[in-house]
């Protein structure tokens, strides 16, 4: 029996052969083509077809990870048709007199290297998509099946030694029992997909890839964090057993459905469901999750090619509010910048973006944009019970400056005979020590705090949640974060107001007893987290 440890990202037991994934990339050989012409049309030819292949990647994926994650598709597709890229390839054709193939390849490696060398982790990031869209026209061009790496004839669990985005969505989800992969962070593009697909996933095993595994008989622990290869029959049986657990718990959950979140003692805690997409809807609706606690509304841009119009954003905000039947719909505004970021906003390059103009940041000195999005908000506000938070808050002069802009909003609205809520319910997300130090100030302007205890983390820790290397110092129960959070329930409380958590410690059930006993009024979690948490508050005194 031989053992792999790694980080869980998403718990559960999963019981099959090990599918050994290794890349294959394409061997591409430098020719000479006197006729250039010929070789730059196959080249445009090629993308053409890899943009089709990728919007055909997009729709599919939706059902299966929602907007946000799918847009990883768009992305590549935006990358197809930059400019940069497209001209080094074509120059070195003309030039150089090779073949399509082969300047494919160059120019992968020429843009990889380049995005590797930046200090912006975002752009770092973005190699390994440059990589994997150029692999794709590569693949075209030489006639290769479609996919082929990524076939799998049998239910299976992969072990790799990284995935990228892309990687994990076309995988036939019905087949993937569990993911193992020997680098990546538990931050990662695969980490999400995995937590959001609820398939069992290791990451940073750190070991040599072995394509010995293949085929081998195994046991994931995503509990514990273990693979056990060729597991002993002790092993074998004691994880039969907790998969039969795991599916009486799991019937046991469909009976809270339609039941109030109410602890032993009488206290009522509300658990609604984190969304990027309309997709994800379903989810949250299926999970019975008392409401929406954050609606990610940046999708929307990431989506677009130009900035969506206030019809577009108002169709979807209408869209959700009439589906959650009366339930609590918490949108937060545009939040772009750091990690996210979209080519039309044209934002200049910065060393530290996790720190730069992102969020209300850019809401703030983009008005138009931002007032779009409100007039948005506030007309679909008629058809179901929205509230709006804003990103990033750091003063209270923001607040002052948001209510002056949200009331140019209604004024307009009225004046254009526009239905629409006047009594929206308006909240902050508090991601920054600086807006835990003045929550108290903040309170008396606001109808709620929603704590984000991603960016919370990170910058009371000083630390890139995006950087894998800081995995180990990277701490979401520090005593530091916690004393946080306390300190913003009982500002909010003294004015009379709730406090929810809608980053991913409010899915640790490892920490629920305690947010408790803190007082924490809400609890917004991912829509495959919100039943096993139901069910944790309910057995608490």
């Amino acid at each position: 029996m031989k053992l792999l440890s790694g980080k869980t990202v998403f718990g559960g037991i999963a019981i099959g052969r090990i599918k050994v994934y290794k890349k294959c990339e394409s061997d591409v050989k430098r020719e000479r083509k006197e006729y250039s012409e010929g070789e730059i049309k196959r080249f445009r030819e090629a993308g053409k077809i890899a943009v089709c292949e990728l919007r055909e990647l997009y729709n599919k994926s939706l059902t299966t990870v929602g907007e946000e994650n799918a847009s990883i598709f768009e992305v590549h597709q935006m990358m197809l048709n930059d400019l940069d890229y497209v001209e080094f390839i074509e120059h070195m054709i003309m030039t150089q007199k090779v073949n399509a193939e082969y300047a494919v390849a160059a120019a992968a490696d020429n843009f990889a290297e380049k995005f590797q060398n930046m200090d912006d982790a975002y752009m770092r990031a973005r190699a390994i998509d440059v990589k994997d869209v150029s692999e794709r026209v590569i693949k075209i061009l030489m006639g290769k099946e479609k996919n082929a790496d990524n076939l799998l004839t049998e239910s299976c669990i992969i072990l790799a030694d990284d995935l990228t985005p892309s990687e994990t969505i076309q995988f036939d989800k019905d087949r993937i029992l569990g993911f193992v992969t020997m680098s990546g962070s538990s931050n990662s593009h695969t980490a999400i997909l995995a937590r959001t697909m609820n398939i069992p996933a290791l990451v940073g095993v750190n070991e040599e890839l072995n394509l010995e595994f293949d085929g081998k008989e195994a046991i994931l622990d995503g509990y514990n964090g273990i693979l056990y290869i060729e597991p002993s029959q002790d092993i074998y049986e004691k994880m039969i057993e907790r998969q039969r657990k795991d599916m009486e718990s799991f019937q046991l959950l469909q009976d809270l459905k339609g039941k109030d979140n109410i602890t032993k003692s009488g206290k009522k805690i509300n658990i609604f469901a984190n969304i990027g997409s309309l997709s994800d809807l379903g989810y949250a609706i299926k999970s019975d999750a008392g409401g929406i606690g954050l609606f990610r509304s940046e999708f929307l841009y990431l989506e677009n090619d130009d900035y969506p119009t206030e019809e577009q954003q108002f169709e979807v905000y209408r869209t959700i509010a009439e589906n959650m039947g009366g339930k609590k719909v918490i949108i937060r505004t545009l939040d772009i910048g750091a990690d996210k970021k979209i080519g039309y906003f044209h934002l200049d390059h910065e060393e530290n973006p996790a720190l730069g103009y992102r969020a209300i940041r850019i809401c703030l000195t983009r008005k138009e944009i931002f007032k779009t999005q409100l007039r948005a908000i506030y007309r679909a506000s008629y058809f179901g019970n929205l509230s709006v938070m804003f990103p990033m808050i750091i003063s209270h002069s923001e607040i002052l400056e948001i209510k002056q802009i949200i009331q140019e909003v209604k004024e307009e609205l009225t004046v254009q005979g526009l239905l629409f809520n006047d009594k929206v319910e308006m909240g902050v997300m508090i991601e920054t020590p600086a807006a835990v130090m003045i929550s108290d100030c903040l309170a008396k302007e606001v109808d709620f705090f929603s704590i984000g205890t991603n960016d919370l983390t990170q910058y009371t820790l000083a630390i890139d949640r995006q950087n894998n290397k800081l995995d180990a110092f990277y701490d979401a129960h520090h005593p530091a974060v916690l004393k946080m959070i306390k300190i913003v329930i009982d500002n909010a409380h003294a004015q009379g107001k709730w406090v929810g958590i809608c980053g991913e410690l409010g899915a640790d059930l490892s920490m629920t007893k305690q947010f408790i006993d803190m007082g924490i009024d809400e609890l917004s979690v991912a829509p495959s987290a919100v039943l096993p948490l139901r069910k944790l508050v309910r057995e608490f005194d």
